[in-house]
């Protein structure tokens, strides 16, 4: 029985791993996207129906991530050839034109970096992986689906703006947060902190729960 490699992930918080590789749009590299938020993600092949619904979707939503300065960037281990044969496929078949590079990664050498390949899915595929890196390189979040089911794109445009909101506020953001809705202040740091937290003009369920509306 052969033995089972468990994937090397990326850390949290902890610089992106840096690449450079062939895409639809010529040569990319990680340092291209810095000052802008940038989505790369995986899916595992092309010309299958899930990734196709993936594609569109992120298409659909495309003006979006731009308006939060943030590009969109795929990847699949198959070849620049395949990758434009499908992205001419899904503008004839569907009418939908896809605005994002797909990185062609033969090598597998972008997808074992970023832990795409998850041996208990599969050895040569890239499972759907997402990825979320900030506008200074620092990956902020991951997001891993089985091949069988397809991700939902609008959570992602909800985590970044999340994301976004707790770095220029300093706050944390609770279950479902859309803009709008009410932030979580972060707890308490000492006794005498959860003492005087009640007297701050916070919504409190108590010392260390408490939420405000956002100044905008």
């Amino acid at each position: 029985m052969s033995e089972v490699t468990n994937p090397v992930l990326p850390g949290l918080n902890q610089p992106a791993p840096d690449f450079e590789a062939k895409t639809t749009y010529g040569v990319k590299k990680l340092s291209d996207y810095k000052g802008k938020w940038l989505v790369l993600f995986s899916h595992p092949a092309d010309f299958t129906p899930v990734c196709t619904t993936e594609f569109m979707a992120f298409a659909k939503y495309h003006p979006q991530f731009q308006e939060l300065n943030c590009e969109l960037l795929g990847l699949s281990i198959d070849s620049y050839y395949s990758h434009v044969a499908w992205v001419r496929n899904i503008k004839e078949k569907f009418g939908v034109e896809i605005p994002f590079p797909i990185i062609e990664d033969l090598s597998m050498k972008v997808a074992n970096a970023y832990g795409m390949i998850q041996p208990g899915a599969s050895d040569t595929s890239a499972v759907r992986s997402t990825y979320i890196i900030d506008d200074k390189g620092i990956l902020r979040a991951m997001v891993y689906y089985p091949m069988t089911n397809g991700r939902s794109i609008p959570e992602f445009l909800r985590l970044i703006k999340a994301l976004q909101t707790s770095d220029k506020h300093s706050v944390a953001t609770p279950e479902g947060w859309e803009p709008g809705d009410k932030v979580i202040v972060p707890p308490p740091a000492d006794a005498d902190a959860a003492e005087a937290r009640e007297g701050e003009g916070y919504e409190c369920v108590d010392w260390y729960f408490c939420k405000k509306e956002l100044d905008v």
